[in-house]
């Protein structure tokens, strides 16, 4: 207990930027935090500046060099010890994360020990040897060999949704490969980020291995135009991933993006609505419906359509909007009070064009705070701007088909691709799975996120894979050594 203690770090939140295993104040732009819940200021600090981000990539540069660095047990050793320390600092980063982007306490499992369990995956995997031997060639005049080799130096920018989950994910998969990193948080959820600097000093990294910036666009540009960076990885919005894609580009540097998603949930016929209408309404509702695998099409059939209308309106009244650090709270606000428009406008605007509210509507009689009830809307097609749109907040919407064949249809008529939800008989289920147009499929409303499970976003969803062995050789590139015999 005492060993915890001393490695517990104070409870003040640092807004320092760690650079070289140095923690220095910002020198570019502000960056305000004001909590969602009270709209209270949390943090006014400096971010950084273009120097800074300089220094931040010559140092990652530096330490990819390192022979230290280059032993797979050691890094193995290194992220072990950061994940234990992370579990460690678990309630003080988890009160960060209240505060800077108000997500209800009971999801502390998605915000902390989800990454937890994924860097200790990530150091298993960087003692593994994953060379190839192809042994003769035709004319068996020599034999080749195949190694991988780490990428570089990479540009890990996260999201301000999960921002611990996103960026120590990303970055566990990069210096299990044998990379160094530059982490950049989102400005909108710049502090539990930043406290990871301290851990990871204490951790025994070696200076310059992870480097943490906050900062805005000009900072973000900066990082994925590096000249000195090999790789990018971002988790946000299409269209800011496209920028982030053509800045990358123009050094020839290769993306992992995980962007947007609109994803289906099929009941398929004769499924049990009771069975299932909570889970479902709450995996979109959770977090304020800013997560981008959320359930926000939801496909039934259309001779059962007041039946899932009626069922939902009785359970819609478990999904309590309220107070993050109350531990039967499932939503607390959006992020700012931007969204909170974005997300009653494009309910509003729906209405005005005939779709109706099924089920919940409107603000919770909470005084202060960017809250918002949870929404279910139908009397609208897949053509609707709020079928289409990620809307980032809890809505979703009710889409009818008259056969399976239409609901896969009306699934794959999407922009993007990152999951779909089946519900139904399991080998029903399985059948349709290879004609859904996504990269990752829930059955009955599947299990929770597994390290060894890769994220690939389909069409706009994004580029390339994250987690598990997929995600992980996105950080790794291959070398054939040819070696005649004579």
């Amino acid at each position: 207990m005492l060993k915890e203690q001393q490695n517990r770090v104070a409870g003040t939140i640092d807004t320092a930027l760690f650079i070289n295993n140095v923690a220095q104040a910002g020198e570019g732009e502000s960056i305000r935090v004001v909590n969602p819940a009270t709209e209270e200021l949390v943090a006014d600090f400096a971010g950084a500046s273009i120097d800074q981000v300089d220094a931040a990539v010559v140092s990652a540069v530096n330490a990819f060099e390192q022979e230290r660095w280059k032993d797979p047990q050691f890094r193995k050793d290194v992220l072990l010890r950061l994940a234990d320390l992370i579990e460690e600092n678990r309630d003080m980063l988890m009160d960060t994360l209240i505060q800077e982007i108000g997500t209800p306490i009971n999801l502390t499992a998605n915000h902390i020990d989800t990454p937890v369990a994924f860097l200790r995956w990530f150091a298993q995997q960087a003692v593994i040897d994953r060379t190839r031997h192809l042994g003769f060639n035709s004319s068996r005049t020599a034999v080749s060999t195949v190694v991988y080799r780490p990428v570089g130096v990479v540009a890990a920018i996260t999201a301000f949704n999960y921002p611990l989950l996103i960026g120590l994910t990303k970055i566990g998969a990069a210096l299990a490969a044998g990379c160094t990193a530059v982490l950049l948080s989102s400005p909108q959820a710049p502090l539990a980020v930043l406290q990871l600097g301290k851990l990871i000093r204490l951790a025994g990294f070696p200076a310059g291995v992870i480097n943490i910036l906050a900062g805005g666009a000009q900072v973000g540009e900066r990082l994925t135009e590096h000249p000195g960076v090999a790789k990018v990885s971002f988790t946000g919005s299409v269209n800011v991933g496209r920028r982030v894609m053509q800045q990358a580009a123009s050094g020839l540097r290769s993306v992992v993006l995980e962007l947007g998603g609109k994803s289906a949930a099929i009941l398929l016929p004769g499924v049990d609505f009771n069975k299932y209408a909570y889970s479902l309404h709450a995996r979109y509702a959770r977090n304020a419906g800013q997560g981008c695998g959320s359930p926000t099409r939801i496909l039934v059939e259309a001779s059962r359509y007041q039946e899932f209308a009626e069922i939902s309106r009785q359970v819609y009244g478990r999904l309590k909007v309220g107070d993050p650090r109350k531990a039967d709270t499932l939503l607390g606000p959006v992020i700012n009070a931007a969204q909170r428009n974005r997300i009653e406008d494009g309910v509003k605007t729906a209405v005005q064009n005939g779709a109706e509210v099924l089920a919940g509507g409107g603000r919770p009689d909470i005084e202060k705070g960017w809250y918002v009830n949870p929404v279910l809307v139908g009397s609208l097609d897949n053509k609707a701007a709020l079928a289409r749109e990620e809307i980032f907040g809890p809505v979703s919407v009710v889409l009818t088909y008259k056969d399976v064949d239409e609901a896969i249809a009306i699934a794959n008529d999407s922009p993007l691709g990152l999951k779909a939800y089946v519900f139904g008989a399991t080998q029903e289920c399985l059948q349709i799975v290879p004609k859904l147009h996504v990269g990752t499929v829930q059955i009955n409303g599947g299990s929770p996120l597994r390290p060894d499970a890769p994220m690939t976003g389909y069409k706009h969803s994004g580029v390339g894979s994250e987690w598990g062995e997929d995600g992980l050789r996105e950080f790794l590139r291959p070398q054939h050594i040819d070696c005649p015999l004579a």
